[in-house]
């Protein structure tokens, strides 16, 4: 990917900062419907599924444009769109692997939020061993699965029209090859969505079971008992692919974290006086460049049409760990106020996103970052799969791994 800026780029940032200083709301989006609607002004801007192919409601844009827009995102603050499951690697597994169907049905209402997407991966017994899933899909017929089983950590499950769903199709061949992969209607009789607590204090996130309910053959993704491949691709952009809109958080919350030093003082000097924080600041925000560089790298590969492979564990592995470092330093620099949490009178607290664009405090940042550790596989799964399934290394001895 080059770096440099043709005129054209030069001209689509001009226009494009000048649209993001205009629309940016002042006040951060807190509910689903101004959430909602603000996603829509995005939209209707070109500025959502900025690479999604055109006939599929994309802008088709450049690598570049995309790289530009977030750039501009950070520098005015704005707040991210909605829907990022679904667009940010749902919508890109369905373009890959999904029928003309699929993609005419569900794709644009992606983009537009007019339906919410979660992911139905994990389960109570089946987190980091997700091929050991439980969840069954039975064929009742010409037309339909019935489904029965529970799943867990469903982010945007309250809030999630459809869902992409892995259950067990077959039982008598080895674990990952009796996997299939389905559209799943969240809507319907026979799902029970119940809501978790986070440590954050919201509940974004949600166990949801399962009893009779139904998948459609029709939507089927790929092939039967091929549903191990799905979620390679799903796990693969949602560990690589959509790094670039998590570092642009990361630097709307440093460009916050920045302004909080300059206003707040300790011992009657700005917090920025303080050499010791400014030599702290000026190192986290060296390695959020390295972090902006590496999605800048995934967004080249892809951009060349190759393949999400293995190796987006890396930048997983390396954007998690980066965000727990980050927050646990702003929250070291500001204090006591840093651990104010949302609900504080509106003058001592400072409002941001975390980086799954939940509104939020410093504080509320601080705790989801260690959610990033665990989610799409935790930090110790991201290591096996580096040093297997990139380096070369010899795998874990694994008690399902050796013969009887």
């Amino acid at each position: 990917m080059d770096l440099n800026y043709a005129p054209e780029d030069r001209a689509f940032r001009e226009a494009t900062r000048r649209w993001f200083q205009a629309n940016t709301p002042k006040v951060e989006p807190k509910t689903l419907a101004e959430r909602k609607a603000w996603h829509r002004t995005m939209y209707d801007a070109g500025y959502v599924g900025m690479l999604w192919p055109k006939e599929y409601g994309g802008r088709g844009a450049t690598p570049m444009q995309q790289a530009i827009v977030q750039d501009e995102m950070a520098r005015a603050e704005a707040p991210p769109p909605i829907n990022g499951l679904g667009i940010g690697f749902i919508g890109p597994t369905i373009i890959v692997h999904g029928t003309e169907a699929q993609k005419q049905r569900y794709l644009q209402k992606m983009l537009t939020a007019e339906e919410i997407w979660c992911q139905l991966y994990s389960e109570p017994n089946a987190g980091s061993d997700l091929a050991g899933l439980k969840t069954r899909a039975e064929d009742a017929g010409d037309d339909f699965f019935v489904i029965s089983g529970q799943k867990i950590w469903t982010s945007s499950g309250p809030i999630a029209d459809w869902g992409i769903l892995l259950a067990r199709t077959d039982s008598k061949v080895p674990k990952h090859k009796g996997i299939s992969c389905f559209l799943f209607n969240m809507r319907q009789p026979g799902v029970d969505v119940r809501p978790l607590k986070q440590i954050t204090g919201s509940s974004l996130f949600s166990e949801v079971f399962m009893t009779g309910a139904r998948a459609e053959k029709s939507d089927l993704i790929g092939k039967l008992n091929g549903g191990w491949e799905i979620a390679q691709t799903t796990l693969g952009y949602e560990r690589g692919a959509n790094s670039l809109g998590r570092v642009t958080r990361y630097l709307t919350a440093f460009h916050h974290l920045v302004r909080m030093v300059k206003e707040l003082k300790r011992n009657g000097k700005a917090l920025i006086d303080d050499p010791v924080v400014r030599a702290k600041l000026g190192k986290i925000f060296t390695e959020l460049e390295v972090q902006r560089y590496a999605a800048l790298r995934v967004l080249s590969a892809l951009s060349k049409g190759e393949p999400i492979s293995a190796a987006s564990s890396i930048t997983k592995l390396s954007y998690t760990e980066f965000e727990k470092r980050f927050f646990e330093l702003g929250v070291e620099i500001l204090g006591p106020w840093g651990q104010l949490m949302p609900g504080s009178p509106d003058d001592v607290v400072e409002e941001m996103s975390t980086s799954s664009g939940e509104p939020g405090t410093f504080a509320t940042a601080y705790l989801w970052s260690r959610a990033g550790t665990i989610y799409s596989g935790s930090s110790e799964i991201q290591k096996n799969v580096i040093g297997e399934r990139v380096l070369g290394l010899p795998k874990e001895v694994r008690a399902d791994r050796m013969k009887g």
